[in-house]
């Protein structure tokens, strides 16, 4: 029996598109209902939409020839997925503050499958603070937001408000309800990347990390259908799953506080960003000048983040660290388990060619705080990502 989808189309230029989703979805073996609202019958007509799901378009709630069900109930408990495309930004605001005043919002509300949002609007509109604060609160619910795309818009400007393309949108719904969901409803933090400590508003201390392996682990967290949020200090990495929520930060202590605020919300917490281990004590709040003959620059260590998530652990959390080591490898990452109170370290050696920053592949070994042991060859850090998951899923606690 095929999956049951149903579509909601709201009042955006955008909506013409959805047909092409309607489409996409009756081809590949779904069963499609629709709702739309009556600004979205300005864009597209009930005759195409019901021509193209072989169903009858559901969009008034007080229909006198509806049947004796009770509609949106109906619907809701037919789905196995719900798709909001496009979504705009009055319809963001009624699905965030619970208002149930037509056809889509009151299903909305009965839905308890997986939502789908697919936002399309102006990108002054999509940027405004309103509209992102409603964005970020149905992504901590468990929506998944399919982020806009950055291109030419219909109202003549260019920037991000553009509905993510009906072939995008396939993929993300049918790969959650065809996956594995092994992770289904878990909630993962994980941190990625370098941090910046500023020596003055120009000159920072880094390192040479790029960020990939951490965001390959948020993709492929995600995919299981885990909800994660990725602290990512400065990298050109994208997040484009719907279930990832990314904070960007550039310190070690802007990453630590955000940390810090959300640690015990999650279920699982992998910290594979590259922290500065100490950052300038008295960052010089002008350029510094080369005028001297040479300059002196005091540190102080940073706060360590996988140490004080450590700490504060609850039970039922499973905590993985990350280690680079350049000697003494399997001594040290093995005495960096117990000290941080880890889980799961994951060693890399920038002995290995092909490994560590920087490059596209990676090699690690896993240890275990039972003593066991998993070594990896040298692969994508995309499949390095699902090996290390799979490896954390075994020490889960059900």
């Amino acid at each position: 029996m095929g999956k049951h989808v149903v579509i909601g189309i709201t009042g955006g230029i955008a909506a013409y598109k959805t047909m092409h989703l309607i489409r996409l979805f009756k081809k590949n073996g779904y069963e499609v209902r629709v709702t739309a609202t009556r600004n979205a019958l300005q864009f597209v007509t009930p005759l195409t939409i019901e021509t193209l799901s072989q169903n009858r378009l559901y969009t008034d709630m007080f229909d006198p020839n509806r049947t004796m069900e009770v509609e949106h109930i109906a619907l809701a408990d037919w789905a196995d997925a719900l798709v909001v495309a496009p979504a705009t930004a009055n319809i963001i605001g009624k699905f965030a503050h619970g208002i149930a005043d037509d056809a889509l919002s009151t299903l909305f509300l009965a839905v308890k499958k997986p939502v789908f949002i697919a936002p399309a609007m102006n990108s002054n509109m999509f940027e405004n603070t309103a509209v992102q604060d409603n964005i970020r609160l149905l992504h901590e619910r468990g929506c998944r937001i399919l982020a806009p795309d950055e291109g030419f818009l219909a109202c003549g400007t260019t920037g991000s408000g553009r509905m993510q393309e009906p072939e995008d949108i396939f993929e993300r719904v049918d790969e959650e309800l065809s996956g594995d969901r092994s992770l289904l409803g878990k909630h993962v933090l994980i941190t990625a990347g370098p941090t910046y400590e500023p020596i003055d508003p120009v000159r920072f201390i880094g390192n040479h990390s790029s960020g990939l392996m951490g965001f390959c682990l948020a993709e492929a967290a995600a995919r299981k259908g885990a909800l994660v949020t990725i602290v990512s200090g400065p990298s050109n990495c994208t997040a484009k799953h719907p279930n990832i929520r990314r904070i960007d930060v550039k310190t070690a202590e802007e990453m630590y506080q955000q940390c810090m605020q959300i640690a015990d919300q999650q279920d699982i917490i992998i910290m594979s960003a590259a922290v500065a281990d100490y950052t300038p004590a008295h960052p010089a709040p002008e350029k510094i000048k080369k005028e001297q003959a040479g300059m002196a620059v005091e540190l102080v260590r940073t706060k360590d983040i996988l140490a004080s998530v450590g700490k504060t652990k609850r039970d039922g959390q499973l905590l993985v660290g990350f280690a680079l080591e350049t000697e003494n490898e399997v001594e040290n990452a093995k005495k960096k388990l117990h000290t941080k109170n880890a889980d799961l370290i994951v060693l890399n050696s920038l002995r290995t060619a092909g490994a560590g920053f920087r490059t596209a592949t990676n090699q690690v070994t896993i240890f275990a705080k039972d003593g066991r042991e998993f070594a990896s060859e040298l692969k994508s850090k995309q499949e390095i990502a699902e090996e290390i998951l799979q490896t954390a899923q075994m020490y889960i606690q059900k």
